[in-house]
This record gives structure tokens, C-alpha cells and sequence, in this order.
């Protein structure tokens, strides 16, 4: 048990490199070593496979060009697949349903749950609004995608307890978009930088619930080089040139990303001692999306 453990673990470390780097036919099923019986998602939009729409069906993810390539809109915020999709593809699980698909069939989930909403954040949507920051998509936060989790479970069969502790759980990536509010209504990366310890201590709280709940294998991702994007890119044009790196992304976006990493990276390295028998993974999606941005022609981009 020991030993399969330290492998899945040394596979979960290196998820994002196999999972969303080209890999070849030999290793596109690489989680399936670890056993996972299901998989569990928390987060926002990078994960949602259906929630938002459950909620608001005037959603703009609703319609196409959304779910262009799946033949017709699944709640995802791309034209095709999310990055969980192909983590479940390659743990040979089934794609993830929404959580408000699930109730409205009245429940299944079959080979997990996906409880990510897009436009979700780590903070509740009243702790943003003192700080004027105001959540322009959702009202639902992760406290609520913890409470649909804990229904979830108190739902599920009477073998529940010994599938969860062979599944995985993804706690995020969530806590992006409290600082894409944040920059949207005008904060300075000061004021963001004050933001993130209460960012990550909600991510933290959801790692203890998830723990509470039974998870014994959690990978907890963490932000993207947003000074990459071009959101980020058109919004705040330095004219400077010195703000810029060799890859033209904006260098004080992106040292603020790697201040929110380091924070998380801290705060899971203080979970695994005091789970020591829980895997706990951060996950690197910073190093992920370099990796793809800084190889794209190579890549096919």
C-alpha cells in the first residue's frame, strides 16, 4: 500500500507535464496506475462542465461557438474539452457531469462529480463586496461547492466512504478569478497582494473539508501566468518596455501569480504534515502553461 502510494503520488506530481503536454499513446493513460474509483472537482471555469448554465441558461457558455467541437454547448468555457476532461481520459474514468445535472436526473455520477462553477472564487461573494470587488458572473462561491460536495456525499451509497478514499479530488484551480474581479473593478497588484493570504486560507479550509469528507489523494493547482493573457495584455498596456519579459508577458502580472503560488505551495507543504497520510499535490499550472507558451510553434500553435 505504502509503495503504490508513493508512485501515485510521484505520478500526481508530474500530472500537469503528461496531462496537458503532448504525451505519446503510451502514456495518455497514465493515471490510470493510481486506481482512481472517481474523480471530484472543485473550481471555476477552467473546470465547469455544466453548472453555470444549470443556473443562469442565458449564459453566453450556453451557446455556440461553446462546445463547437462536442457537436453541441456543455457548460464548458471552451470550443472542446477542459483540462479535467482529459485528467478523468486519462485515468480511463468517464468525463465528469455537473453536479446540478446530476440533481436534476436525481443524482448518479458515475466515475465522479464536477461541483466547479464558472466565475466562481475562493471568497465568499460578501467578503469581495467589502473590498468592492463584486463577482459579475456567479453568486455561487467554493463554501457552496463544498455544501453541493457534503450533500453529494450524504446522498451516496453505503460504500461511499471506501470509494472516496480511492478517488481524487481537485481542489481548484480556484481563487483566479477573485483577482480578475478585483483587477476589473481598478485594484492595484498592491491591494491583490493583501488579498491572496485570505485567498489561499479559503483554499486551505476546502483541502480540510475535502480531507474531512475522506479524500486521501488531493491535488491542490495553482495560478496561471496571467500576465501572459490577453486579457491582462489589452487591460493594462505598460508602455514601458522594461515591463515586459523575453515572451512579452507583463512582468509584475506574473510575479504576482508566482506570489500566489508560493503562498499555496507553502500552505500544502503544511497540510502534508498534518495529513502525513493523505497525498497532497500541488499542482503547477504556472510551469504547465510556460511549458506550452514558450514551446507553442513546436506545439502546433
Amino acid at each position: 500500500m505504502a509503495t503504490s502510494n508513493v508512485v501515485c503520488a510521484l505520478v500526481l506530481s508530474t500530472l500537469f507535464h503528461f496531462v496537458l503536454v503532448h504525451v505519446s499513446s503510451r502514456e495518455i493513460h497514465v493515471l490510470k496506475k493510481c486506481g482512481f474509483h472517481a474523480i471530484y472537482q472543485l473550481g471555476d471555469s477552467l473546470a465547469d462542465s455544466g453548472n453555470l448554465i444549470r443556473e443562469n441558461p442565458l449564459s453566453p457558455y450556453a451557446s455556440f461557438p461553446y462546445g463547437l467541437k462536442l457537436s453541441k454547448p456543455t457548460g464548458r468555457c471552451s470550443n472542446g474539452l477542459l483540462m479535467i476532461d482529459y485528467i478523468a481520459h486519462s485515468a480511463k474514468l468517464p468525463y465528469l457531469d455537473a453536479y446540478l445535472n446530476l440533481v436534476r436526473n436525481s443524482f448518479g455520477g458515475r466515475g465522479g462529480v464536477n461541483f466547479a462553477v464558472a466565475g466562481s472564487t475562493a471568497l465568499p461573494e460578501k467578503v469581495l463586496l467589502s473590498k468592492n470587488i463584486m463577482n459579475l458572473v456567479t453568486n455561487e462561491s467554493l463554501s457552496t461547492q463544498l455544501e453541493w460536495m457534503s450533500t453529494y456525499f450524504n446522498t451516496c451509497s453505503k460504500d461511499c466512504d471506501k470509494e472516496i478514499k480511492s478517488s481524487l479530488f481537485m481542489v481548484g484551480e480556484i481563487g483566479g478569478n477573485d483577482y480578475n474581479f478585483g483587477f476589473l473593478f481598478h485594484k492595484t497588484t498592491e491591494e491583490m497582494k493583501a488579498l491572496a493570504p485570505e485567498v489561499v486560507k479559503a483554499i486551505k479550509h476546502a483541502v480540510v473539508k475535502v480531507i474531512g469528507y475522506g479524500a486521501r489523494r488531493v491535488v491542490v493547482p495553482g495560478n496561471f501566468p496571467i500576465g501572459c493573457f490577453p486579457f491582462y495584455l489589452s487591460q493594462f498596456q505598460p508602455n514601458d518596455t522594461a515591463a515586459y519579459d523575453e515572451f512579452k508577458c507583463i512582468r509584475g502580472l506574473n510575479s504576482f501569480s508566482s506570489y500566489h503560488n508560493e503562498l499555496l505551495k507553502q500552505t500544502v507543504e503544511g497540510l502534508k504534515k498534518q495529513y502525513p497520510d493523505v497525498i497532497i499535490v500541488y499542482g503547477d499550472y504556472y510551469k504547465a502553461f510556460m511549458s506550452i507558451y514558450q514551446n507553442a510553434q513546436s506545439l502546433g500553435f
